[in-house]
């Protein structure tokens, strides 16, 4: 992918998610895969301010070439890219997704409900990784032992991740997560009608989902 395409892009977005609220002061991460390496967020910058020229560049093996030090979150990001076929991954501490993660009767199976078709169409099944340190490379093993079958997890008492085929399909699936983890946050309690597995059954098959 084109590096300058991808810091202009990963810019534009950690703007667009910080100023409508979805992670707060110097936390989240963004990356993305490039000809030859990845291009990262740096570590405790704000996804509001980020500068192009300042982006954490990497080789492939996740080695730092050129910007400022990057994310201390990599392996958590590497843990996607590793186990699936993917290119961009976006970290967030967006408010209902996170007390989802927070949440002692969450499921750790299925966090998020199907209530809507378009949380199964732009993200599946998301399951709640049981908690690591932030930063940990603890988390690449617990990432891997739900890799192949999600594009998105909660991690336990910390966030939402999720990896997409762009960036732009990462960034809406994130969004998409974090509107039905409200959903479910409201509805907490209350007789939801979700969506049978016959329905969401049609909806894998319509649009080759998964």
């Amino acid at each position: 992918m084109n590096e300058e395409k991808i810091r202009a892009d990963i810019v534009k977005w950690g703007r667009s998610l910080f100023e409508r609220g979805l992670t707060a002061g110097s936390s989240g991460n963004i990356s993305a895969r490039i000809d030859g390496g990845y291009i990262a967020t740096p570590t405790n910058s704000c996804l509001g301010f980020l500068e192009p020229d300042r982006l954490s560049k990497l080789d492939p093996d996740g080695n730092h070439i050129s910007g400022d030090k990057p994310t201390k979150e990599l392996p958590l990001h590497f843990a996607f890219y590793e186990g699936r076929s993917c290119a961009a991954v976006v970290h967030l501490h967006s408010s209902y997704a996170t007390a989802l993660a927070c949440l002692a009767d969450t499921d750790p199976a299925d966090a998020i409900p199907p209530i809507t078709p378009y949380v199964v169409m732009r993200v599946g099944t998301v399951p709640v990784v049981p908690y690591t340190r932030p930063g940990s490379a603890d988390v690449k093993a617990r990432i891997a032992a739900i890799v192949a079958d999600h594009s998105a997890a909660l991690l336990e008492n910390h966030g939402p991740i999720v990896c997409g085929a762009s960036l732009d399909a990462a960034v809406f699936a994130i969004e998409e997560l974090e509107e039905a983890a409200k959903l479910a946050i409201i509805t907490h309690g209350m007789p939801v009608r979700q969506l049978t597995p016959s329905m969401i059954a049609d909806l894998n098959a319509t649009f080759r989902l998964r």
